[in-house]
């Protein structure tokens, strides 16, 4: 969405007064005449509850700001005079040419709506809206996987679809906190038709978007100029690619006691593993004492169920990731790439916690060590990776649950019925509350049924009839383990691991030879 008109906003950056609360006195500054085009703005998670990041794209290197003030107190569109003004950082665009502008929203308070514009002097993009919650307590988020807007041939179809999801989630969960990304916002890194399909949706400058670096986000630089990420390395490791294009870098964020840890996956080279973990290391060595809950995000899922799941990179990722994670304590990595729904056992050092949970269980105890990974779905519908059989002849140590050959060893459900998807996550003081939803049904939008790109539509390959909006896939209630150390053994007598027996068996659908 672009906004352009011809009026005065040259002000500089060193004339900017900026004050620390909200209600303090009006900016003032020089302008001049400058065109300009505001376009791609999005509201970002920040470093903690109190702050935000709005970023955007502009045609001008004119000094830029993003004026906030509480939206009761916002009048037809006018901002008071004591609107709080956050000054921008703006840089040369290297994809299309003009620029990309970022400000970080910091004192915000908790449990207040907060209306936004960004801009200078006269020129202003339409006035948006977000919400603040309490800054304790109890929160919802939604993680959602791939929109990889494009990826079907026809950016208008996966546009519809993407934003219906957004719709579907959060009108079902309007008081949700945070949406998670699982990478890939497009097909093709530096192609901005896609990403402004992407980013179209208004529910993206309503909600904090968290993102994520997904393979199709990279070799170019669009994705970090769209996206200005918190306390964020991008040292060398924690990047891919030529330094002139390349986009990443890992990091953290803490959000009411949950501390989220992003990864750049793309990072992959010898050592690169290793980088990534010692990064997690650190972050949780510093803030995981603050933290109750730890949660891992990035794009490629080490225990992919479908077309990715015996890949080079990501067979060695099931080797160096699970251990490392068991031992820092880890609660919940959350994946994407594999346009298909799984959810794992309790692993722990790589390795089942209890041999005798059952697939589809719906409460689980995690013991010390114990991570649950969870890949999503498509979130847009644009593609759809069908279930895969396990195959030993590709990863020996990737074989069959005993428990229901039809799945990988490493997951209590594994489910693709081509309908669109998404994650909500309940955290609560003594839960996690992980439910996959469904976000649309074989009918439109939904671009691969609709461009054949997939054979058949629903439960069970297509033999059962596409079950309605907003019921649920999957649910399952994690119980954490309280107790010392992530891979140590239990506190005496108490118990490793503990599961309730499954409602149901954890693959929903067989895959088509």
């Amino acid at each position: 969405m672009k906004y352009s008109r011809s009026i005065a906003r040259g002000f500089t950056a060193a004339a900017l007064g900026v004050a620390v609360a909200f209600g303090t006195g009006p900016v003032t500054a020089a302008a001049a005449d400058v065109p300009g085009t505001l376009s791609g703005i999005v509201l970002g998670v920040g470093a903690k509850e109190s702050q935000r990041v709005v970023s955007w794209y502009s045609s001008s290197n004119a000094a830029q700001v993003v004026q906030v003030a509480p939206a009761d107190h916002v009048k037809h569109g006018q901002f008071p005079k004591n609107a709080q003004t956050f000054p921008a950082t703006v840089t040369a665009n290297s994809v299309n040419g003009g620029f990309n502008a970022h400000a970080t929203l910091d004192g915000l308070r908790q449990h207040t709506a907060y209306s936004y514009r960004v801009g200078s002097g006269g020129t202003w993009s339409p006035v948006y809206t977000f919400k603040t919650q309490d800054f304790r307590g109890d929160f919802d988020f939604l993680f959602f996987g791939d929109p990889q807007i494009g990826s079907s041939g026809n950016v208008a179809k996966d546009a519809a679809g993407w934003a219906d999801t957004l719709n579907v989630a959060l009108g079902a969960n309007p008081n949700a906190e945070l949406l998670v990304s699982g990478g890939d916002q497009v097909e093709t890194a530096n192609t901005e038709t896609q990403w402004d399909a992407f980013l179209s949706p208004d529910k993206l400058r309503q909600y904090p978007w968290a993102a994520t670096i997904g393979n199709h986000d990279v070799g170019g630089k669009a994705y970090e100029q769209h996206f200005w990420t918190p306390n964020t390395d991008r040292s060398s490791a924690y990047y891919n690619g030529d330094p002139s294009t390349r986009s990443g870098g890992d990091y953290w964020y803490m959000y009411k006691g949950v501390l989220f840890i992003d990864l750049n996956s793309n990072a992959y080279a010898t050592g690169a593993d290793e980088a990534h973990i010692g990064y997690v290391t650190d972050v949780v060595k510093k803030e995981g004492r603050k933290a109750k809950y730890t949660v891992l995000v990035y794009h490629h899922s080490i225990y992919s169920p479908a077309d990715h799941a015996n890949d080079a990179d990501n067979q060695k990722r099931r080797q160096d990731f699970p251990t490392a994670f068991s031992n820092l304590g880890v609660d919940l990595v959350l994946q994407g790439h594999d346009h298909s729904y799984s959810r794992s056992y309790v692993i722990k050092n790589g390795k089942k916690a209890n041999p005798a949970e059952q697939p589809g269980a719906t409460q689980v105890t995690q013991g010390p060590g114990g991570v649950i990974y969870v890949t999503a779905n498509s979130a847009s519908g644009s593609k759809y990776y069908d279930l895969t059989d396990p195959d030993t002849s590709q990863d020996p140590n990737y074989g069959p649950d005993p428990l229901n050959p039809d799945n990988h060893w490493a997951n209590s459900v594994e489910n693709q019925e081509h309908v669109r998807t998404y994650v909500k996550v309940g955290v609560r003081d003594d839960k996690l509350v992980v439910q996959n939803l469904r976000s649309g049904t074989c009918a439109a939008p939904n671009a691969a049924v609709e461009l054949g790109k997939v054979s058949w539509c629903g439960p069970n390959s297509g033999a059962t009839p596409a079950q309605p909006v907003g019921s649920t896939v999957d649910k399952v209630v994690i119980h954490p383990y309280r107790g010392h150390g992530g891979g140590g053994s239990p506190e005496p007598g108490k118990p490793c691991w503990l599961e309730q027996p499954a409602t149901g068996p954890g693959r929903t659908i067989t895959t088509l030879n």
